[in-house]
């Protein structure tokens, strides 16, 4: 990160500055931002979808959104005008994919001075394949082995490229031959990960760590449903022989899931073990929604590859809630609902600081 980041401290002196009995929740339209949305409402807060032209007109359908704002660009809302209006509206933003991706984890960290829900500084990590394995190996977690360069690559391998893409361009390869054929679909020369492709069943738990309540929830589980790769296998091998298909990881969607019982011990400690991780390597560790991506072998390994540090956009199934959120709350509860709830815990014990960043 080349500018100076913004201090913890700032915000709370912005935070301290709003009514805090008329917050707002904001978000960009996009990603999980009906989900939070239908959550501030549910917990009796007010709702901003910060929208692109093209699709302001979708999120004004719903009425559960009290206001949608169009911008030209996503990156607008770091300009100074837009920042003091969005402070001026009581407004915390909720971070989701959608939001790293089109206004970006350092612009987040050294730009954006309106508080945000959970601690900001997560973004980086995620964003930062080199960190994000690092914080794995902190929480000594078993991950797939990794090539530092393709001359390494010995068994099947996928390459992935850094940010919050959804697996746009990525693609496997058995050997550094294969690795430099594909070379041409590679735009910078630092910008991607080699990692071993573990075989196994898919799993991406959806977590929530409550500061107030001091307590990891897991809230659901989904697969992603990944285009074309998930279209392949409906090709009889006959014609699939004949055809030059280069496999894509593009997300289209997600399914739900739900572990067989005795995972779940093991999911959970990963969980934990992540969590007290992130306390020893960044300032506050992580606070909120988070999702761990993981592959479980034949053999009951769970194997994890990705970090989301914030909500995923596979907790949009349970808008009414998940088998799991069930086990905690006796009332529908999705991802973007139990923010809100955790924002009106900590205000109703004087503890909005220790959640906003």
């Amino acid at each position: 990160m080349s500018s100076q980041w913004i201090l913890k401290e700032e915000i709370d002196e912005i935070l301290d500055c709003y009514d805090q009995a008329n917050l707002k929740i904001a978000t960009i339209g996009s990603h999980s931002a009906l989900q939070i949305s239908k959550g501030a409402r549910d917990e009796n807060f007010k709702s901003l979808a910060i929208c692109s032209e093209a699709v302001s007109w979708f999120y004004e359908q719903f009425d559960f959104i009290d206001e949608v704002i169009s911008v030209r660009n996503y990156k607008d809302i770091l300009k100074k005008r837009f920042q003091e209006e969005l402070i001026q509206d009581n407004c915390i933003l909720i971070p989701h994919g959608s939001f790293v991706e089109y206004v970006g984890a350092e612009a987040i960290l050294t730009k954006l001075k309106v508080p945000c829900f959970g601690n900001r500084i997560t973004l980086e990590w995620e964003s930062d394949r080199e960190k994000e394995m690092s914080w794995f190996e902190e929480a000594r977690i078993k991950v797939p082995k990794v090539f530092k360069k393709p001359e390494e690559i010995d068994r099947l391998a996928i390459v992935k490229f850094f940010g919050a893409k959804g697996g746009k361009g990525y693609f496997l390869v058995r050997n550094k031959d294969e690795f430099y054929e594909m070379k041409k679909f590679i735009k910078k020369a630092n910008s991607y990960l080699i990692q071993e492709y573990v075989i196994g069943t898919r799993f991406y738990p959806h977590y929530f760590y409550s500061k107030i309540l001091d307590r990891l929830e897991l809230l659901g589980m989904d697969i992603r449903y990944e285009s074309n790769v998930d279209a392949l296998g409906r090709i009889p091998p006959r014609i699939s022989r004949s055809l030059e298909l280069r496999e894509s990881y593009s997300i289209t969607g997600n399914i739900p899931v739900v572990a067989r019982e005795s995972l779940l011990p093991k999911i959970l400690e990963i969980g934990y073990n992540l969590l007290n991780a992130s306390r020893k390597l960044f300032s506050f560790g992580i606070i909120g929604p988070f999702c761990i991506e993981m592959i479980c072998t034949e053999h009951l390994e769970l194997v994890c590859f990705e970090i989301s540090s914030r909500i995923v956009a596979g907790t949009n199934f349970y808008m009414d809630g998940s088998p799991y959120s069930s086990l905690y709350f006796d009332e529908p509860m999705s991802c973007g609902r139990r923010i809100c709830r955790e924002i009106n815990l900590a205000l109703s014990s004087g503890r909005l600081k220790e959640v906003i960043f």
